[in-house]
């Protein structure tokens, strides 16, 4: 056993080495950016990582770990189920519902399963003919399904993998694919409260769109024909995050963590996120958070919606002292510009 969890150890650490040249290959290109589909894979839908931004890399736990890196499911204790409902660029009527359920196997792992649904609402069927529209609506449709496994090989090092099942559609049209994510954590110090985390996410093969929506019927002469339109492949907007961590302990009751984080992006800018957290016990958790990138300070460079500034708060209370069972409330707010902001707020049970 013991020369197992050395060879764990050593592959982990080449792993991590191997993969800190990638944020050579998958850099920010501008020149890319549009050419990606599958954005929603970007839009992080749970309520309490989401509070500072970009800094849970190397800090998140349990099922929400499963947006920045996916080897933090690891530290799920026993069962968690999470619920997160968002507001997204509130003013335009989408919305993000996100369930996640993660489960300990045996003494070391622990499967999950998280589900994201993007809906839009109805939108008003219009053409070139009628532009008012009155003959119908459609409701697109975005839909994300998770199934992850991660693991703790040591004291110090944590990994997993999540595979996610990505479904896009409207009336007559739609794509379907499979991305994969991978993740490893290290921790160190005195109290553990060293750590560092690096993930590479959303990596699989094109999408296509294709359908009936592609199809277009006419009369040749005596005959009727339908000739079905093939639409161009797409990418996956591949990235790797780089994160690290530090926890303060003022006393006993007083935890103050900062984290960080680098996110190299294939397909848009590189950010930068940096993040705080307050904890009274586990009783009372406020964070905030900034993620910065190029151009985002400049009105007329800028090209995200989000201005960077995050913040959020999560109320934890104590269902079964001797289980360790919680019940908790979560909320964050993400500045926009323009919109008013993005909303979620979230419930998770511990048991």
């Amino acid at each position: 056993m013991k020369n197992i969890n050395r060879i764990f150890k050593n592959s982990t650490l080449i792993l991590l080495i191997s993969l800190l040249p990638a944020s050579q290959i998958f850099a920010g290109n501008e020149d890319r950016s549009g050419q990606a589909g599958a954005s929603e894979l970007l839009i992080n839908p749970w309520a309490r990582s989401a509070g500072w931004g970009l800094g849970s890399t190397a800090s998140a736990r349990g099922m929400e770990a499963s947006f920045m890196n996916i080897a933090g499911l690891a530290f799920t204790k026993k069962t968690e189920i999470v619920f997160s409902q968002t507001q997204w660029l509130k003013g335009t009527g989408t919305s993000i519902s996100a369930f996640g359920f993660s489960q300990r196997v045996g003494e070391a792992g622990v499967l999950g399963l998280s589900i994201m649904s993007m809906s839009f609402g109805k939108i008003e069927k219009t053409t070139v003919d009628q532009p008012e529209g009155g003959f119908g609506s459609f409701s697109p449709s975005l839909m994300n399904i998770g199934l992850s496994y991660s693991r703790a090989f040591s004291n110090s090092i944590y990994g997993g993998v999540n595979i996610k099942i990505i479904s896009e559609s409207i009336e007559d049209v739609s794509a379907s694919g499979i991305a994969i994510d991978a993740g490893i954590e290290y921790i160190t110090g005195e109290k553990d409260n060293i750590r560092f985390g690096i993930s590479l996410k959303n990596v699989g093969s094109t999408l296509n769109f294709s359908g009936d929506g592609f199809s277009i019927r006419g009369l040749v002469g005596d005959n009727n024909l339908t000739i079905e339109q093939r639409s161009a492949e797409f990418e996956l907007p591949s990235l790797l995050n780089i994160g690290a961590a530090y926890d303060f302990y003022i006393k006993e009751d007083h935890r103050l963590t900062v984290a960080g984080t680098y996110v190299s992006n294939s397909f848009t800018k590189d950010q930068y996120g940096i993040g705080l957290e307050y904890g009274l016990k586990n009783y009372l958790m406020l964070r905030a958070g900034y993620t910065y990138e190029d151009g985002l300070l400049d009105a007329a460079l800028r090209t995200n919606a989000s201005s960077g500034v995050s913040a959020g708060l999560t109320v934890q209370i104590p269902l079964s002292k001797e289980k360790g069972s919680t019940f908790a409330i979560d909320y964050s707010y993400r500045s926009t510009n323009p919109f008013d902001g993005t909303h979620s707020i979230g419930a998770r049970i511990n048991l």
